[in-house]
């Protein structure tokens, strides 16, 4: 129900009396309470917002969820990258070597419109692919570093389906609905639903999380019908997850 104070209870009251209890940090106050129970079924809490997960074009699903570091292991290690010395900081857009300069790795550059915000046009000298020309010479199956990032999350998917390391994690964003973002889609065009998702997916992928108090407020806005019968199936997987490390089922 719309304007009932779930919100508040969640995010002022809740949230803040578990950070304190349970991560032993005091960022803010909580509301008025009378009284709190349960908590000690928990070793940690984390509020899985819908906060960008990152601020800047460089961050994207595949840096936040940890899919870019097998990705830049898999080029550094084809011939090509091997014979000519590339390690895998070398198909990296946050480091010198293999990005482009010219707009140090973002593939755009940012226009200060001074009383109007600022915009973000494609890089005149990488066409907005991030990397320098050696770096795209290099092909892993058939694909360039940038081909791999421009792919959606299912195509990604099925791309890398004999790399079980990253199909776990890509599934993950299936999972959550998250088949049609690009794989390096920058976090400013992100959704708050989204980078919610993502940030889920990010969770749902690690194993051994402990007695967690994951706090999610309003995760189905702007998802339809079907969207939120997976969603709901997904939380389901972590609950059952917890359920599992502690070595019985409730």
């Amino acid at each position: 129900m719309s304007g009932s104070g779930k919100s508040t209870l969640i995010n002022d009251t809740l949230f803040p009396i578990a950070q304190t209890a349970l991560n032993g940090a005091t960022l803010a106050e909580p509301a008025p309470y009378r009284d709190i129970q349960g908590l000690e079924h928990f070793d940690k809490v984390i509020d899985i917002d819908q906060s960008p997960i990152g601020r800047t074009p460089r961050s994207n699903p595949a840096t936040y969820t940890g899919v870019f570091t097998p990705v830049r292991e898999l080029f550094a290690g084809v011939p090509e990258a091997r014979s000519r010395g590339y390690t895998p900081g070398r198909f990296s857009f946050n480091v010198r070597g293999g990005r482009c300069e010219a707009c140090q790795g973002d593939g755009v550059i940012k226009v200060e419109m001074h009383f109007l915000p600022d915009i973000y046009v494609p890089c005149d000298q990488c066409k907005g692919k991030r990397y320098n020309r050696e770096t795209l010479e290099i092909k892993y199956k058939g694909k360039t570093i940038h081909e791999v990032l421009d792919m959606t999350i299912e195509e990604a998917r099925e791309f890398f389906d004999a790399v079980p390391a990253l199909a776990r994690k890509l599934q993950t964003l299936m999972d959550v609905g998250l088949t049609y973002i690009h794989l390096g889609q920058s976090a400013t065009t992100l959704s708050g639903g989204e980078a919610q998702r993502v940030k889920l997916a990010r969770e749902l992928s690690k194993r051994g999380t402990g007695q967690t108090l994951y706090i999610l407020d309003e995760p189905t806005t702007g998802l339809h019908f079907a969207d939120i019968q997976q969603l709901l199936e997904v939380l389901h997987q972590l609950r059952d997850q917890g359920q599992h490390d502690r070595g019985h089922r409730t």
